[in-house]
């Protein structure tokens, strides 16, 4: 099976979550890029709030598509100590890399956010939403993030993902659901038909659209 592109893919997972519509309680957060046009479709079908939470991987040096570890919104900071071990990484590499990715952090916080205010998710049901997971870090950091603000419950959505990192994240989340766990796995765009690269002017406009539709409201975190 293959995804058109993610639009359909949103859509297609969001038949998967109609247990959380219409609940006053429940916020979409979509990780940019990639997760937004998918998170929209979720929260649109949802009748839910839609947000984004900025995490950035930390790839390897001149191997940036294999994570090391990610960083997110509120300082949070994880590391993959496997693959650390495996390629031989200093301590002085990874902080040049963080520091690096803490700068498109901010960008992007300062972009996507408008300066909305924050608001507080104790006691809230988050479902956070990516197009797709490989090796997690991206989203293992997301949930620390949440996680931190002691919501009643945290779910994970996604189309696609590698088997291996969905039981991971599992004992980690309340639910999981992912729609393919194709093994091999190989990589997240290959169970696309279309997958081009998330743009920040399409993140700004499906935030913006989900407000005045209505649909959604964004909503800080």
């Amino acid at each position: 099976m293959l995804f058109k592109d993610r639009r359909f893919a949103g859509q297609a997972l969001a038949k998967e979550l109609t247990a959380y519509a219409n609940d006053p309680d429940v916020l979409v957060l979509g990780l940019p890029r990639g997760g937004v046009p998918v998170a929209f479709e979720v929260a649109k079908t949802l009748n839910a709030p839609l947000d984004v939470l900025v995490v950035r991987k930390l790839g390897v040096p001149d191997q940036e598509e294999l994570a090391m570890g990610a960083i997110a919104s509120g300082g949070v900071r994880i590391v993959n100590k496997n693959i650390i071990s495996l390629v031989k990484i200093s301590d002085e590499v990874i902080a040049r890399v963080a520091v690096q990715e803490e700068r498109e952090l901010e960008r992007r916080e300062r972009l996507y956010r408008q300066n909305r205010p924050l608001i507080d998710l104790e006691g809230r049901t988050v479902i956070l939403v990516d197009d797709g997971l490989a090796t997690g870090a991206t989203m293992w950091a997301a949930v620390v993030t949440v996680r931190k603000q002691q919501p009643a419950q945290i779910a994970i959505a996604v189309p696609v993902a590698a088997p291996e990192t969905c039981q991971e994240l599992e004992t980690e989340v309340d639910e999981i659901v992912c729609l393919l766990r194709p093994n091999p796995f190989h990589s997240v765009g290959l169970w696309y038909e279309n997958f081009p690269q998330t743009t920040d002017e399409e993140v700004c406009y499906l935030l913006a659209k989900a407000a005045r539709n209505g649909d959604a409201i964004p909503l800080g975190i």
